[in-house]
């Protein structure tokens, strides 16, 4: 016996419900089932609990062979259960002409908002530019006044050498 975790319709006209329930591929949709093991209801806000389900009863079935319909896959994969591979459809035509005028116009006006924005990042860039500039030279004002006295200390010990070595080649002269 082949077992499909399916949705099963309930609730009224533009109005729907639905359970998810274990049943024979060979049962009608609505028809009979073996188990219930959850609810969908599509009315409910995305945010809301929109699915409702008994993971254990639903491994259960996976264990004994269920296969789930692509909806209460994604139901599954979106709890964690199973893991959904993507769809490949390579024979899928292409959207209609003016499907892709309007994808061309969509991107035309992300590219233009994208050229907005850079446009105006780079006036502040050039704003915060002369900032760093006037705070560099503040900064080397302040590493020249710590090495000044440094210099200073150091260029009377140079002089104070220069003369030994003029006193010394003085006497090599002589």
């Amino acid at each position: 016996m082949a077992l499909k975790i399916r949705l099963a319709r309930g609730g009224s006209k533009k109005r729907p419900f639905y359970s998810i329930v274990i049943a024979d591929v060979r049962a009608p949709r609505d028809g009979r089932f073996i188990e219930k093991v959850g609810t969908y209801n599509p009315i409910l806000p995305k945010d809301g609990d929109r699915v409702t389900m008994n993971r254990e009863r639903i491994e259960y079935w996976l264990s004994k062979g269920a296969k789930p319909t692509d909806r209460v896959l994604r139901f599954l994969d979106a709890e964690g259960m199973m893991k959904r591979e993507p769809r490949n459809n390579p024979k899928k035509a292409l959207p209609g002409k003016k499907a892709q005028e309007r994808l061309a116009e969509a991107e035309a006006k992300e590219e233009d908002a994208a050229a907005a924005e850079a446009e105006a990042e780079t006036p502040a860039a050039e704003a915060e530019a002369p900032a760093v500039e006037a705070e560099a030279p503040a900064a080397e004002a302040e590493t020249t006044e710590a090495e000044a006295p440094a210099t200073e200390a150091e260029a009377p010990a140079e002089e104070a050498e220069a003369p030994a070595e003029e006193a010394e080649s003085e006497e090599v002269k002589a």
